[in-house]
C-alpha cells in the first residue's frame, strides 16, 4: 500500500489543477445514477458517472452542448454554465421511450445511436440486479431479442436473426472472444463472462465485420466489464457491492464481491463471483416426452441404470463455476489513459444432458457424455490516447492474450473404454484503431487488427478397468489460424437530422493444419488456406423530428473456414460422422435492414426493423466420402460420412418489433417480438428451414417503479414448430423434441408467467428476487436439450459500499 500511495504522490503534478464535479440523481428518490454519460459529440468529450452519481466535467468547461444519458432516464442537454449555475447537480426522470443512447458497439469508439445505422440494444447493470439472471447467456436472454438454446444447465448458445454460433461475434471489452474451434454447432464460450462484472451489454444486430471481421454475421454481442473509477477529491474513493443468492429449481448457491479502489490517476478494481448449481427439476406440466426418469451409475464394475426417485430432476446437469477479474488503471494526465485487465473462468466439470437422453438397443447409449473443465483466462492491455494532430483525435491500441481449455468425456454403456478429447487455444490480438474529425460534420473510424489462434489438441483412451491409458484419435489437426485486416469507416453528418455512414474492411485469413493420420487413413496430411475477403457497409440514420426516427442499412459480412470447419472429426448424432474437408472457402453475407422509431405524446415507443440476409457458399454439414467410401467405422458403429461443405446457398429474413407504454402512477408495459424464417437449399435442390432460425418468440413486461422499489410481472413465449417444419438435421433427433401424434418430433409452444423485485432496504442493502415459472410448465426452447426451470424461488440480498 506504501508503494502505491508513492506512486500516487509521484504522479499527483501531472495534469491540470482544475477540476468540478457534477452529482447527477434520480428524480423522485434523489438516489445517485451510475454510469450516466455525459458527451458533446462534437469534440469527442465524455464522462461516466461513478457509483456515487459523480463525474469530473472540467474538460467541458466553455461547452455549449452537454448531452447527459442513461439508459432507462430521459436524455437532458445542458451547456456548462447551466451546470454551474444549478450548482452543478442533475436529477434525471425515469423513461424507456428515449430514441438516442450512446453505444460503442458500432465502431468501438463512443457514439450517438442517432449515428449508427444497425440495429442496437443495451442492457444495463440495472436490469440485470433486477433480473438475477444466472449466466452471461441468461443475461441476454432478458432482452428479449436473443434466443437462448440450451444442451445442458453449464451452457447458453445464443440465436440471432437466424445465426448461432461461428456466425455471431463476441467481444469483451473490445477483445475478440471468439477462436479457431468456434463450431457451427451450439456454443457455450458466453458463460465464461460473469455477469456480475459486466456493467453493460450491447447487442448490434446484422452484419459487422467491417469492425469486427470474420464471423461477424448476424450479430456482435458486446460486453463491457467493470471500469477502475478514479477519486475525485483527495481522498481515495473505496466502493463495491457483495451479493449472496439463492434459487430453488437447482439449488443454487452463488456468492459475488467486487471492490473499487479509486485514486486521482490509479485505479483499481478486483471482482470474484462463485456459483453452484444442483441438478436442474424442471416443471409439472408439459410434454412427459421431456421426462428421462433414469440416470447410469457404476456399481462394481458395472453400468447400472438407476430410476429417480424425483422424475422432473434433470440429471446430469449439476455443476459450479468460478470467475475472478483484476483490472488496473493508470490516467497520468487527459491525454493518456492505461487500463489493464486479468480475467479468469472455471467450470468444474458437466454432463451434456441431451447426449444422455440418447438410447441403443432399448438402454442408455452412454455411460458417461460431459465436458471437462471449460477454462478461460484473458490478459489485455488497452492504452488510449486522444490528441489533436493531422492523423487522429484519439487512438486506441488493445493487446490481449486469451487462453482456452476444454474437453469432452464419453464412454458407451457398459463398455470399459473411456474416450477423452482436449483441446487448447492460445489466442493473440493486437488492435490499432483510430478517429478522426475531419470537419465540423465529417468523422472517420479507421484501423488494423491482427490475430492468431494456436491450437492444440489431443486426445486419450483410458480402460477403466485397468487403468490404462494410450494415445486417441484427437478431434482437430493442430492448426495456426491468422487473421490480418485494416478497415476504415467515414461517417458524414448531411444536415443535423441526417447522418450518412460507410465503411470498408479488407481481411486476410490463413490457416495452417496438420492432420494425424494414425487413426483415420485421410488421404492428405495438411491443409493450408489463404482466403482474402472485402467486405463494406452504407447506412443512414434520418430524424424528421425529435420524436421520430428512420434508419437504413446495406452491408455485407464474411465467416472464413476456421479449424472446426476444415478439420474436426465427430459424431453429429448417431449413425454419422463428420470429417476434415481441406478445401473450404469463406461464406458471404449481404445483408438489408430497414427500421424505424416514433414516440407517440411522450407515451407511446414504437420500434420496428425488418432484415433480410442472403448467405452464399454457406458451410454446412453435407454427405461426403472418405477414400472412396460414404461409410466408415467409428466408436463402434457403422456411419455415414459427413463433412463441412460450401454446398448451400441460404437466406433469412424477419422483423424485431418494441412497443412502450408510459402509464400512470409508475407502471410501464412493453412487449419484445422476434419474427425470423430462414431457409438453405439441399443437395437435391430442395430447401430446409434454417437450424438457427427459431420459431417466433418475444417477452411482455408490466413494470412498476416507485422509491426504492422495482417489480415487474413478464411473460416469456414461444411458438410452436410442427415436424414439417423442422430443419432437415434436426428431424432425427427425438431426444430432444417432443413427439407429435405420428409419433414425429416437433417444438410445443410454451410460455411463462414471471414476477421480479428489487427493493433498497437501506442506502447500503437491496433486497431483490422473485418467482419465475409461477404456472410450474414443463417446457423446452427450441432445439434445446435440456427443458427450462420449473417454479423457481429466487432470493439475493446485496450490500453496497
Amino acid at each position: 500500500m506504501k508503494k502505491i500511495f508513492i506512486i500516487w504522490i509521484l504522479f499527483g503534478f501531472m495534469g491540470t489543477a482544475y477540476s468540478q464535479t457534477v452529482t447527477i440523481t434520480e428524480q423522485g428518490t434523489n438516489e445517485p445514477i451510475e454510469l450516466v454519460t455525459l458527451a458533446n459529440i462534437k469534440t469527442n468529450l465524455y464522462a461516466t458517472t461513478n457509483v456515487k452519481g459523480q463525474a469530473d466535467i472540467s474538460a467541458f468547461r466553455d461547452v455549449e452542448r452537454i448531452e447527459i444519458r442513461s439508459l432507462g432516464y430521459k436524455t437532458i442537454v445542458k451547456s456548462y454554465v447551466e451546470l454551474e449555475s444549478e450548482g452543478f447537480s442533475v436529477t434525471l426522470e425515469t423513461t424507456n421511450l428515449n430514441l438516442e443512447e450512446v453505444v460503442i458497439s458500432g465502431s468501438r469508439w463512443r457514439q450517438s445511436s442517432d449515428d449508427v445505422p444497425s440495429k442496437i440494444i443495451s442492457i444495463s447493470a440495472k436490469d440485470v440486479a433486477l433480473q438475477n439472471p444466472q449466466t452471461a447467456a441468461d443475461l441476454l436472454g432478458i432482452s428479449g431479442e436473443v434466443f437462448i438454446q440450451k444442451s445442458q444447465q453449464g451452457g447458453g448458445s445464443p440465436m440471432i436473426r437466424g445465426f448461432a454460433t461461428s456466425r455471431l461475434l463476441y467481444s469483451v471489452d473490445g477483445v475478440r472472444m471468439n477462436t479457431a474451434i468456434f463450431r457451427s454447432g451450439n456454443l457455450q464460450n458466453v458463460i465464461n463472462l460473469d455477469p456480475f462484472a459486466i456493467e453493460n451489454t450491447e447487442v448490434l444486430f446484422g452484419p459487422g465485420s467491417v469492425i469486427y471481421g470474420s464471423d461477424a454475421i448476424g450479430g456482435v454481442m458486446s460486453f463491457q466489464t467493470l471500469t477502475p473509477q478514479f477519486s475525485l477529491s483527495e481522498k481515495p474513493f473505496i466502493s463495491g457491492k457483495a451479493t449472496a443468492r439463492y434459487a430453488s429449481a437447482n439449488n443454487e448457491k452463488t456468492g459475488h464481491f467486487d471492490v473499487n479502489l479509486g485514486f486521482k490517476k490509479w485505479a483499481f478494481v478486483t471482482s470474484i463471483s462463485s456459483w453452484d448449481y444442483d441438478n436442474l427439476r424442471q416443471g409439472s406440466h408439459g410434454p412427459e416426452d421431456y421426462i428421462k426418469d433414469y440416470y447410469v451409475q457404476r456399481q462394481d464394475s458395472t453400468d447400472v441404470v438407476i430410476t429417480q426417485d424425483d422424475k422432473l430432476l434433470q440429471i446430469p446437469s449439476a455443476y459450479s463455476q468460478i470467475n475472478m477479474m483484476q483490472k488496473i488503471r493508470f490516467q497520468p494526465n487527459e491525454n493518456w489513459d492505461f487500463q489493464y485487465g486479468f480475467h479468469f473462468s472455471e467450470t468444474s466439470p458437466y454432463g451434456r444432458y441431451d447426449r444422455h437422453n440418447r438410447v441403443r438397443n432399448g438402454t442408455a447409449r452412454y455411460a458417461e457424455w460431459s465436458y471437462g473443465p471449460q477454462i478461460w483466462m484473458m490478459n489485455n492491455l488497452n492504452i488510449n490516447y486522444m490528441a489533436n494532430n493531422r492523423v487522429f483525435d484519439q487512438m486506441s491500441l488493445r493487446l490481449a492474450h486469451q487462453w482456452f481449455e476444454e474437453s469432452r468425456i464419453d464412454r458407451n454403456f457398459n463398455k470399459s473404454e473411456r474416450n477423452t478429447q482436449s483441446e487448447e487455444v492460445g489466442a493473440y490480438s493486437v488492435n490499432l484503431d483510430f478517429m478522426k474529425a475531419t470537419g465540423e460534420r465529417n468523422t472517420l473510424f479507421y484501423g488494423a487488427e491482427y490475430v492468431l489462434n494456436d491450437v492444440d489438441s489431443d486426445g486419450e483412451l483410458t480402460d477403466i478397468t485397468t487403468g490404462i491409458s494410450k494415445v486417441g484419435p484427437a478431434r482437430y489437426p493442430q492448426s495456426k489460424w491468422q487473421s490480418m485486416a485494416a478497415y476504415v469507416t467515414d461517417e458524414f453528418k448531411v444536415a443535423d437530422n441526417f447522418t450518412l455512414s460507410a465503411g470498408a474492411r479488407y481481411n486476410l485469413v490463413l490457416l495452417d493444419s496438420e492432420f494425424d493420420t494414425t487413426f483415420y487413413p485421410f488421404p492428405f496430411s495438411e491443409a493450408k488456406l489463404n482466403n482474402g475477403a472485402l467486405t463494406g457497409s452504407i447506412g443512414g440514420v434520418y430524424r424528421p423530428s425529435d420524436t421520430w426516427v428512420i434508419s437504413a442499412n446495406l452491408g455485407s459480412a464474411f465467416r472464413a473456414p476456421n479449424v472446426d470447419d476444415v478439420g474436426k472429426v465427430f459424431d453429429s448424432e448417431p449413425g454419422n460422422v463428420v470429417v476434415p474437408n481441406p478445401d473450404l472457402k469463406p461464406e458471404y453475407a449481404y445483408n438489408a435492414d430497414l427500421g424505424f422509431a416514433k414516440v407517440f405524446g411522450n407515451i407511446v415507443k414504437l420500434d420496428v426493423t425488418g432484415y433480410y440476409t442472403h448467405l452464399k457458399d454457406a458451410m454446412v454439414r453435407r454427405d461426403y466420402t472418405l477414400n472412396g467410401q460414404d461409410s466408415i467405422m467409428y466408436q463402434g458403429e457403422m456411419s455415414q460420412v459427413q463433412a463441412i461443405q460450401n454446398a448451400a446457398v441460404a437466406h433469412v429474413y424477419g422483423v424485431q418489433a418494441g412497443v412502450e407504454v408510459k402509464l400512470p402512477q409508475g407502471f410501464g408495459f412493453s412487449t419484445d417480438v422476434n419474427f425470423q424464417k430462414g431457409e438453405e437449399e439441399l443437395d437435391n435442390g430442395d430447401t430446409s428451414p434454417s437450424r438457427h432460425a427459431s420459431p417466433f418468440f418475444g417477452v411482455s413486461r408490466l413494470n412498476y417503479n416507485a422509491n426504492k422499489l422495482s417489480m415487474e410481472l413478464n411473460v416469456n413465449f414461444q411458438a410452436k414448430r410442427d415436424f414439417d417444419d423442422l430443419p432437415e438435421e434436426e428431424k432425427d433427433k427425438t431426444e430432444i423434441y417432443a413427439l407429435d401424434e405420428n409419433g414425429n418430433p416437433y417444438a410445443p409452444s410454451w410460455h411463462t408467467l414471471n414476477f421480479k423485485a428489487l427493493y433498497r432496504l437501506t442506502d447500503t442493502f437491496d433486497i431483490s428476487g422473485g418467482i419465475e415459472n409461477l404456472t410450474d410448465q414443463r417446457y423446452r426452447p427450441y432445439s434445446s436439450g435440456l427443458s427450462g426451470a420449473g417454479r423457481n424461488f429466487i432470493l439475493a440480498l446485496t450490500a453496497h459500499f
